[in-house]
């Protein structure tokens, strides 16, 4: 890092070498996409960086939730039943993806478990801090909410098709030829 003239150098920069780059990754994000700079540099102070290795377990399913995660580096896999024979793989993550966000809102139990495929580097933001963000910033809290309100029904939206669809072509049951 180069060092700061003290007399003609920017004392006010930001010391963190990473912000500009974690500040950019947030702007790609629906939930962020709409804020402001000063907005997600408030955004960026409640941050928590979290490393796992290849395999490594984030969260498991039916464990308490605290708060979401977005894939700065790496690939996190998303699993149901991950520590049964029957395991299926929900979904993959890569950078820029973001999961676990329903823990931001209740600390209901998680429905899956997320792994890490690879090395990862996750920035996670816990639910303690973002009601200490609503009680401190209030419409920046509102703010988040609304896009977070508006992702998860979304995703909700997409389900409700998807089980449209298995109800007008239910799957074959084992040993039975589908239906043409």
């Amino acid at each position: 890092m180069k060092p700061i003239d003290h007399l003609w150098g920017n004392i006010f920069k930001e010391k963190n070498e990473d912000y500009r780059n974690i500040r950019d990754l947030l702007k790609k994000i629906p939930l962020f996409a709409e804020l402001h700079k000063g907005e997600l540099k408030e955004m960026v102070r409640l941050i928590h960086h979290r490393h796992y290795q290849g395999g490594e377990v984030i969260f498991w399913e039916d464990e308490p939730g605290v708060g979401m995660y977005v894939v700065q580096k790496g690939e996190i896999g998303i699993y149901k039943d991950y520590a049964k024979a029957e395991q299926k793989e929900l979904a993959r993550l890569e950078p820029g993806d973001f999961f676990g966000e329903m823990a931001l809102l209740e600390g209901d139990r998680r429905s899956a478990t997320a792994v890490a495929m690879s090395e990862s580097h996750l920035f996670g933001i816990f639910h303690p801090d973002l009601f200490d963000l609503l009680n401190r910033k209030p419409q920046l809290g509102v703010k988040l909410l609304s896009s977070l309100t508006q992702i998860l029904a979304r995703r909700l939206r997409r389900t409700n098709q998807e089980l449209q669809k298995l109800a007008k072509n239910p799957p074959a049951a084992a040993g039975e030829k589908p239906s043409a």
